[in-house]
């Protein structure tokens, strides 16, 4: 019974470490600065506005800040970007995701079921080449983006992301595509199908899960960086959400409602696209835990 009782404590311990943060950004993004800021606290005193995400999304400057001229120089002009910069998120995450799905299901096919000189030192060439910190490889990539004239462009984001995460897509992959019965594709090739029609019409399909949950990870990843966002948009136009929202506190004052109101605002997609594919998350990683 005591065993039982320290195992759902350890696990509601664990569940408010990782809810604790969401919670925060949400309650503070409804609080106003004056009783987020106020000592000893009013957190709950105070009524909860949406004033922060009028500012974002309308340009509709908070009552608070207007009441109290001192906390205006507080704004950030850059929160009236993050509409902007959720879009150039979502369209380079989505445009990462899909390379990785498309690229990354052939060449893991490829190392895992057709045999050619170099294999082994290929695989691991690719896999380590990902070790490397992102910070070596920034003036690498920053120099062949500019010869290639891509600068301050979402294909050049999109570009870099993908070589960045598709090495772990191609192993992780592969490790699926090799816990496969291998007996079904011979059975395939032996009655005159092509190694592509195998790999499109019975590789594919048997793997469908792991497939989303790989592409689920390479979104994330592409969603959430922020070194490469930052080297290779020049301008307002290409900058990714990560950018726009260090911006908003590289003053000495900041607006710590509109912060967490962009926070948030931040989260929402990466939180709606795992729960609407979490099946096929969950399901992907059984397939790969569990051999045929």
């Amino acid at each position: 019974m005591a065993k039982k009782i320290l195992i759902h404590f350890l696990a509601l311990v664990v569940f408010l470490f990782c809810i604790g943060p969401l919670l925060l950004t949400l309650f503070g993004g409804i609080i106003p600065d004056a009783a987020l800021l106020s000592y000893p606290p009013k957190w709950f005193s105070m009524k909860p506005t949406l004033d922060y995400y009028n500012y974002i999304f309308r340009g509709k400057i908070p009552q608070s800040y207007e009441v109290r001229g001192a906390m205006r120089g507080m704004i950030s002009e850059e929160a009236r970007l993050i509409p902007h910069g959720m879009l150039n998120s979502a369209i380079i995450a989505l445009s990462v995701m899909g390379i990785n799905i498309l690229c990354g299901s052939m060449a893991a096919y490829a190392f895992a079921r057709i045999r050619f000189r170099g294999k082994s030192a290929t695989f691991m060439g690719i896999v380590m080449c990902r070790l490397l910190p992102a910070s070596a490889l920034a003036v690498p990539f920053y120099l062949i983006v500019q010869a290639l004239g891509l600068l301050d462009t979402k294909i050049a984001i999109i570009m870099v992301h993908s070589l960045l995460t598709l090495p772990f897509t191609v192993l992780i992959l592969s490790v699926f595509f090799r816990r496969i019965p291998i007996d079904i594709e011979e059975a395939a090739l032996v009655d005159g199908a092509s190694r592509i029609q195998v790999f499109r019409k019975i590789t594919l399909p048997l793997s469908a899960a792991s497939m989303v949950a790989t592409g689920l990870f390479a979104f994330m990843l592409s969603y959430s960086e922020f070194l490469y966002g930052l080297i290779l948009s020049g301008t307002k136009r290409t900058r990714s959400l990560p950018v726009i929202m260090a911006s908003l506190s590289i003053e000495t004052d900041v607006a710590w409602g509109m912060l967490m109101s962009g926070v948030f605002i931040t989260l929402i997609p990466s939180l709606v696209l795992a729960i609407v594919v979490w099946k096929f998350v969950v399901e992907g990683i059984i397939l790969g835990a569990v051999k045929y």
